[in-house]
């Protein structure tokens, strides 16, 4: 899944693009605009007006070098065309998640803490038990997730902790780090190029069409989503004497950057 990417140097402002032509830029191209020094104290604003216009699209406004980037993603009618593989991937995720982190707990005798899983597995994340291997798995706790990659296949999937005993909610990078990762879905039925914004593109458009659905989380103010078609779970909104020893609103964030950070060091 390898993209090609088409160069264009701006000198002025009449060599962008009009906004018809880079819509008919098919999903394996990027558009990569360089902008020229004399116009590049215009970069910025232009950038953020082709956000706002180019509905579908990404618009990346390098912070350092004087470029954007821009690239077609996933569109609304792929996903509907694919609606029951990308089911099928959740329900996937979801057996899958739950088989792992409950053999994780096996291993270290430990019951999950059927409110709130995240208060089980915490304490692991500071000593030498927050990484092993189980089976073919090796596993790792941050944040508010357990990764687990297969050393075999190279398969991975991130396992929620504070959604109750949800174990799978579709964090829309992780998703499709998981599908694209997964090779009895290969070759796959629909490109994906982005693994966040694609993701985020298949999880509004699973919504709307019924297939997936939120869910609350353990932590206030958030939420997750899951597939539709699965056995529901009571979760419970964590208590107010939590809120100190895990300020986890203002960690979620960060944790879930740290993570992505690392799945971009291994492309």
């Amino acid at each position: 899944m390898n993209r090609t990417t088409e160069i264009i140097i701006i000198k002025s402002v009449e060599q962008i693009p009009t906004l018809e032509i880079i819509r008919e830029i098919p999903r394996p191209k990027t558009l990569k605009l360089i902008f020229d020094l004399s116009i590049q104290n215009q970069r910025e604003k232009i950038g953020e007006s082709l956000k706002n216009e180019l509905c579908g699209f990404q618009v990346s406004i390098h912070t350092t070098e004087p470029e954007i980037n821009i690239a077609k993603l996933i569109t609304d009618g792929e996903i509907e065309n694919n609606q029951v593989f990308f089911e099928k991937c959740a329900q996937d995720y979801r057996k899958l998640a739950n088989e792992l982190i409950y053999k994780v707990a096996n291993i270290l005798e430990v019951t999950i803490n059927s409110k709130f899983p995240l208060l089980t597995f915490n304490p692991f994340k500071m000593n030498k038990k927050s990484t092993g291997q189980i089976d073919n798995w090796r596993y790792y706790f941050h944040g508010f997730h357990c990764g687990f990659e297969n050393i075999e296949t190279g398969q991975e999937i991130e396992v929620p902790l504070i959604f109750g005993l949800e174990f799978g909610d579709l964090d829309p990078y992780f998703f499709t780090r998981f599908i694209k990762s997964t090779p009895k879905y290969q070759p796959l039925p629909i490109d994906i190029y982005e693994d966040y914004s694609d993701g985020v593109r298949i999880n509004e458009k699973m919504l709307l069409l019924g297939k997936f659905e939120t869910i609350p989380s353990n932590v206030e103010n958030q939420f997750g989503i899951v597939v539709a078609d699965r056995d529901r779970i009571e979760i419970e909104v964590y208590k107010e004497k939590y809120k100190k020893e895990y300020p986890l609103r203002q960690l979620y964030n960060s944790a879930r950057e740290n993570i992505i950070s690392i799945f971009a060091k291994r492309k």
